[in-house]
């Protein structure tokens, strides 16, 4: 056993896995209409929270392994600030929606607010890339970006024409972020099972 890990095994795994199962049965109660959107949203956040812990840990596991890199760290603390700041901007942006006759410049600031965490998010990884100096770490982080960029494009293609010949419903463009970090996440530990 790690320093990464307590006694009762809660390394990144366990985080890693709490979260997703979490977002998994929030998105299944909320398209089900088990629970009300504030109500989702509200567990979403929650659930977000998790994420806190997942990279603590992961750093924690990198230190023991003698692997610890600041850069990952900076980047990873930019990208958990920007993730919380977008998830808590949608939020805010849906209930004023939902709430609200919104209109002209109000509802364009409205539409910012989880905006502008996502150039946040642009940006850091951006900085990582500059301010990473180890070769094949820039080209894994360079590699796992075009892999999710290749699975937001065919899934928006595939989609697209989908909607063109009404074979499924219209879905929010916004739906690109969520999709692309989820493909983030799965080029990443496609490289790492593989070894690459």
């Amino acid at each position: 056993m790690t320093s990464a890990e307590t006694p009762a095994g809660r390394g990144p795994r366990f985080w890693g896995a709490l979260y997703v199962g979490s977002i998994a049965i929030i998105a299944v109660l909320r398209i089900t209409d088990a629970i009300p959107t504030p109500v989702g949203l509200i567990l979403f956040v929650g659930a977000m929270g998790l994420l806190i812990p997942f990279v603590r840990s992961s750093e924690r596991r990198s230190a023991a392994n003698g692997c610890m890199n600041p850069v990952i760290v900076r980047y990873n603390r930019r990208i958990l600030a920007a993730s919380m700041g977008y998830v808590f901007g949608l939020g805010i942006a849906l209930a004023l929606w939902n709430t609200y006759e919104l209109s002209g410049a109000l509802a364009f600031a409205i539409a910012l607010l989880p905006t502008l965490p996502t150039f946040a998010m642009i940006w850091a990884m951006g900085r990582y890339l500059v301010e990473e100096t180890d070769e094949y770490l820039r080209y894994r982080m360079v590699r796992a970006a075009l892999m999710s960029l290749g699975m937001v494009l065919a899934i928006g293609i595939f989609w697209g024409f989908l909607e063109t010949f009404e074979l499924v419903p219209h879905i929010w463009a916004w739906w690109v972020l969520p999709v692309w970090a989820i493909g983030l996440g799965l080029a990443q530990l496609w490289m790492k099972v593989r070894g690459e």
